[in-house]
C-alpha cells in the first residue's frame, strides 16, 4: 500500500478542545505509528519544533519535538542564482516521539524562554519553567525511557506536556497579559 501522508489541520486558540485533558495511549499499533508520522509532517510544514496530538484534535498523550538543530557538519548551501552565498547551515532532523510522557523532579531552577505555539499563531511571551526536568515515555512499540531534559528541550518538553493536560503557554501569563494575547490573534485572524 502506498504511504499517505497528511497534513492534519492544527487547532487554534480559543477552540475548547485544547483545553481538553488526554487520555493515555493504551494500543501500541499501526494506527498509532500513522498518527505520529502525520504530526512529524504536520509540524514540520507549520515550522513548528513540537506538537501535541490534541493541537491535532486528537486527545492522547503523545507527542512529537524536533528541535531541528543546525547540522554543524553539512555542506553550507550552494549559491543560489544571483551568486549569493547562504550562511545558514542546513537543518538537521532529530525527531522525537514521546508516548505517555510523565515529568519527574521538575528542578527549583527556573529558566525563562520566550515561548510560541503552532496553536496560538505569531504570539510570543515569555514563560519561566524549571530549567531541568527528568522524564519517563514509552516509545511506539510501548518500551520505557527515562532521559534528564534541559535546555530548549527542557522547555519544549514542558510546554508540549501542558497541552496534554489542556494548557497552554499563554495560560501561564497574567490575565491581562493572556487577554491582550488573545485579542491580538483574534485581531490577526479577522483582518486574515
Amino acid at each position: 500500500m502506498a504511504e499517505i501522508m497528511a497534513i492534519l489541520p492544527i487547532i487554534e486558540a480559543p477552540d475548547p478542545r485544547l483545553k481538553t485533558v488526554s487520555k493515555p495511549v493504551d494500543t501500541f499499533d499501526d494506527q498509532l505509528k500513522i498518527l505520529v508520522h502525520d504530526m512529524f509532517e504536520t509540524m514540520y510544514d507549520a515550522h513548528g519544533i513540537g506538537l501535541a496530538a490534541i493541537q491535532v484534535g486528537i486527545p492522547l498523550r503523545l507527542l512529537v519535538i524536533d528541535l531541528q538543530p543546525e547540522d554543524e557538519d553539512a555542506e553550507p548551501e550552494p549559491c543560489d542564482h544571483d551568486g549569493h552565498h547562504h550562511h545558514h547551515q542546513p537543518t538537521k532532523k532529530e525527531p522525537r516521539i514521546f508516548v505517555n510522557p510523565e515529568i519527574l523532579d521538575p528542578s527549583a531552577e527556573l529558566k525563562t524562554y520566550q515561548e510560541g505555539c503552532l496553536s496560538v499563531p505569531d504570539i510570543y511571551a515569555d514563560v519561566d519553567r524549571p530549567a531541568m526536568c527528568r522524564v519517563r515515555w514509552q516509545d511506539l512499540d510501548g518500551n520505557v525511557h527515562e532521559e534528564q531534559m534541559d535546555g530548549m528541550m527542557a522547555v519544549c518538553i514542558q510546554h508540549e506536556m501542558d497541552h496534554l493536560n489542556g494548557v497552554l503557554f499563554i495560560d501561564h501569563l497574567s490575565r491581562l497579559k493572556r487577554s491582550m494575547a488573545l485579542k491580538k490573534l483574534e485581531k490577526a485572524r479577522k483582518a486574515a
